[in-house]
């Protein structure tokens, strides 16, 4: 899947991506405030189809592309990312996404918090993850 087919749409201080969930619930997939992008929790959900069932690790994947496509149109990049957070519902999902996040993340570094939940909006989904860029 390449970021530029999940077609985000920008109003300036909000960036939607027309996933399902942002309009049933109310809320925007970025906001930008001042100096940052904030990116509500992404997962794998593409053209409102959860993807990689029963794939942590390409799940992870596909939930940061969605995450640093939101970051790029609030005008930051993945070098500005400061903060990760993802939530996973099994243990043994922790490694694999941790990997996803190291292949993206190695050279930026930023700080990281993983949970472990009961369960997702769609039990289908394994992950979730949370992106926080600040330009420095």
């Amino acid at each position: 899947m390449s970021v530029s087919s999940i077609g985000m749409e920008s109003t300036g201080y909000r960036v939607f991506s027309g996933g399902i969930w942002e309009e049933k619930y109310g809320y925007a997939r970025a906001v930008v405030a001042g100096e940052r992008v904030i990116v509500s929790g992404c997962t794998a959900t593409v053209d409102g189809e959860v993807r990689h069932i029963g794939d942590a690790y390409h799940q992870a994947l596909t939930a940061i592309d969605i995450a640093l496509e939101a970051v790029l149109m609030g005008g930051l990049a993945r070098e500005d990312v400061v903060m990760v957070r993802y939530y996973v519902v099994e243990q043994r999902h922790f490694d694999p996404v941790g990997q996803a996040l190291r292949e993206v993340f190695a050279k930026v570094r930023p700080a990281c918090t993983g949970v472990r939940v009961a369960g997702l909006v769609d039990p289908r989904m394994l992950v979730e993850i949370e992106i926080e860029a600040l330009r420095t």
